[in-house]
Order: C-alpha cells, then structure tokens, then sequence
C-alpha cells in the first residue's frame, strides 16, 4: 500500500515543521540558488562562511584559538574574511573532531544540538553533534538532486539500507512513517538469496520512482536478479542512487543494465554532511551554497587528484572547519553543462566496504558489523576480519574511555547479527597496520558472498 503523492508530501512536511526543520524552505532556496553565477556563487559561499568562522568564534573554543592564531580574528569580526582567508586556517581530522568534542560544540544553537555517531568505515568512529540546520540542508540537497531526474517530494521510493535487527517501538513507528511518506525500506544488512527474492518482488509491487542504497549493495542485488533470469518491471523509475561508498564502473554497468534507468552517484558523509550528486548530464555537482570542498595532497597544497577538505558551512552546532575527510577525490575542471553554478568534482575515488556472510547464508552489508563498534564507547579504531563463514575477528585499539566489560559487549552484538554459529574473537591490540597495498581497509572478508551469484557478477564486470 502507498499513499498519493500529495499525502505523503504533506505528511513529510508536517513532520519536517514539527521538529523545526527548515527542510522546505531550505529547498526553495536551493532550487533559486542553483542558477547563480560562478561569481555570485561565490559571493555567496564568502556570506555563509563569515558567518560560520564568526560563530565558531564566539561559541567554539577550540576554532576560535585557530582563528586567533591564524590572525583572523579582526577580519572574522569584521565579516570580511575571504576564501583565501580560509586557507589560512589548518586543517582538522577525526582525532581534533573527537578529542576536543567539549570545546567545539555550540550546545546553545538555535533549535537545539543532537549527537550523532559515524558509521565508523574510515574505522575510527566520531561521536559527533549536528544542528537542525545541518539536517535540513541534507534533506533539501537530496530533494532537489531528486527533482533533476523528474522525482518530487512525496513519490514512492526504496531505501535499500541498513535496519536493527529487531524492530523496537520506536523503529516500527519510523516505519509507519516511512511508508505515510512513500518510502519503503528494505533491508542491507539481510540479503540471503531468499531474502533477494523477496525484495525483487516487493520492488515490483512497489514500483518507485527513485532507488537509493548502499552501492555495493545495489550492484549484489542486480546480480542476484540478473542470476534469477526474471526481467525487472518497474516502469515508474528514474533513477537508482548509489551512496555510501565509490561506485565503481563494473557497478554501474550491471545496475543500470539491471534496472534499465541511469545509476547516479551521492557523495556525502555522516559527519561533514552531503557534499556532491550527481545529474542527468552525468555530472557529480557539489553542494556549493552548503559546502566548500578544496583537495588536496599529501602535503596539503592543492592537487587535481587528493583528499577531500570540507568546510561545512551548515554546521554551527559543531564547525567542521577545514575538515579531513580521508576520501579521495578528483577535482573537476569544467562547468555543470545544464548551466548550473554549482561546483563538479570529476569523481569520488575513496574507499569501499566489503559484505560478510553469516553461517546461515545470510549476506549483510559489512556496516551491520560497523555499527556495532561505532556505538561502543572506548573504540579509537577497529578492523573486522571474516577469515571463514563461522569465525569473525575483531581488532580493537583503545582510547581513555575503554572498559574491559566493551568486549563481552562486543562479541554479543556481534553474534545477535551473524548468530550463534558464528565464533567472535576480539582483541585489544596498540595499533592496526595497512595493508601491503599501504591502505587501510576496516572491514575484510575472505569468504565468498555465493557461488549462485558469481555469473552475473563476472557478466558485470566483463
């Protein structure tokens, strides 16, 4: 059962007004803003960025001793500081983000402070704090991607996402929502061929308009219909969006092959917020009124190709100022061809995630493990192994906040997700190496996710 659109629109703004979140407006704003030249473009982000470094300096402690340090502290209070000025400032990284947390966070922002935890890929999980504006600005940026490829407020749509693995009240209220606001949720971190199947035929009963999910997870469940030999219909849809980690091109090869419409890339991140999306001109557009992305390299000048630098310029509850991200990203050097003024980046390189596979089959997206250790306090890194279907270890490098009894915590968790068949170790070591390549990779699996599904993936990836 959906709703009609107009229902569900209604309904999504009703919620958004009760928490105070200036989702539609927001939208409405971007929706103009979009349009401006690359000049008043940047006129704008000067505007939003004085105002950020003025707050961080009024409010953030940690920030403001940068900003003096710096010398900008005249020129903050002035509201004249520049995108050059910006530069002046270092960069910060997850640690800064973590170990300063008290001295960062502006508790008294307009419309209240709320933690929020990172999935944890980069295996370094942040408790970090978000504002309401920082929510809407998310929300708004995804509505208007959604309306490039012909999607409004309120159309029906599959998250294909991670979920608990029992529902309490509340998650079963949110379901309740979801599906009054037309959004139906199936879940990544269950999908057994059994499951799959099931999901191919709530997608064809559901008939979205718009796909959205994890992309590895994306790319499995085309190769499991693909493997099925059963022909998806879904005549409404327009669009499958793929986020959370690269999507590679063999992905997207077998996604768009598989569901007939394009793939369409969503770069962003729990902690600094959503950052680029890409358009029907097969462009990755930043979030510029929301974002400044600079890259650069290892020795922090800037670089065609290099890490992702954001400052988000909606996250006065707590300023991400500067902020290494540990995503590899390109930088672009042409204008949107729709005529927007938004920036492009050429692509995302950054990391992947790999999937595990319970004893009973079940094949899960490896974040049903990470947010298990992202939600353990006293986690500084981690790295998951799979070495067989039944033995699962766990790398653990402690902070301050450590307790012995985390461990037993852990291992229950974890063997909740896999069950009871599966064996858990876990470790307390004083660091996790890279691996040969020199990368990190925080959750490996040396087992294969099914025999039954290698035919399409190779047909992908050929």
């Amino acid at each position: 059962m959906n709703a009609p659109a107009w229902f569900a629109r209604a309904v999504f703004r009703m919620q958004e007004a009760a928490l105070r979140r200036p989702t539609f407006g927001m939208l409405a704003d971007l929706e103009r803003s979009q349009w401006l030249s690359a000049a008043d473009m940047a006129a704008l982000q000067r505007e939003r960025l004085n105002r950020l470094l003025a707050l961080a300096l009024a409010h953030s402690p940690w920030h403001a001793g940068r900003i003096r340090a710096a010398g900008l502290a005249e020129t903050v209070a002035a509201g004249a500081a520049t995108l050059d000025d910006l530069k002046k400032l270092p960069t910060m990284d997850k640690r800064d983000a973590r170990e300063n947390v008290e001295q960062l966070v502006w508790r008294g922002a307009p419309g209240g402070v709320f933690p929020y935890t990172t999935g944890g890929s980069s295996g370094e999980p942040l408790i970090f704090h978000f504002g309401r504006a920082r929510q809407a600005a998310d929300a708004a940026g995804r509505l208007r991607a959604r309306r490039w490829w012909g999607v409004q407020p309120g159309a029906r749509e599959v998250y294909l996402w991670g979920a608990p693995v029992e529902l309490s009240r509340t998650d079963r209220i949110k379901t309740l929502r979801d599906r009054l606001v037309n959004q139906l949720l199936l879940n990544a971190f269950d999908m057994s061929p059994a499951t799959m199947d099931d999901y191919l035929v709530a997608l064809a009963r559901w008939n979205p308009l718009a796909i959205y999910g994890y992309a590895s997870s994306l790319a499995l469940l085309a190769a499991h219909a693909e493997s099925r030999g059963v022909p998806l219909r879904l005549p409404a849809l327009r669009v499958v969006a793929a986020t959370g980690e690269p999507l590679f091109p063999h992905q997207r090869e077998l996604i768009e092959r598989v569901f007939r419409v394009p793939a369409a890339v969503e770069y962003g991140a729990r902690d600094a917020g959503l950052m680029a999306l890409e358009s029907p001109d097969g462009v990755l557009l930043q979030m510029s009124e929301t974002h400044i992305v600079e890259v650069l390299d290892e020795t922090g000048r800037p670089a065609e190709e290099g890490e992702a630098v954001v400052t988000s310029l909606v996250s006065e509850a707590q300023p991400f100022i500067r902020y290494r991200t540990g995503d590899v990203v390109r930088a672009g050097s042409r204008a949107d061809p729709g005529g927007r003024g938004l920036a492009v980046l050429d692509a995302v390189v950054g990391r992947q995630t790999d999937f595990v596979v319970a004893p009973d089959g079940r094949i899960m997206h490896a974040l049903a493990l990470i947010y298990v250790l992202r939600a353990t306090p006293g986690v500084a890194q981690f790295k998951i192994v799979q070495h067989a279907i039944d033995r699962i270890e766990v790398r653990v490098v402690p902070d301050a906040h450590w307790r012995d009894a985390a461990r037993a915590s852990i291992v229950d968790a974890l063997a909740a997700r896999l069950g009871p068949a599966c064996r858990i170790d876990c470790r307390v070591v004083e660091e996790i190496a890279p691996e040969r390549s020199g990368k990190h990779r925080y959750v490996v699996s040396h087992v294969d996710p099914g025999a039954a599904l290698q035919p399409a993936l190779n047909k992908g990836q050929g």
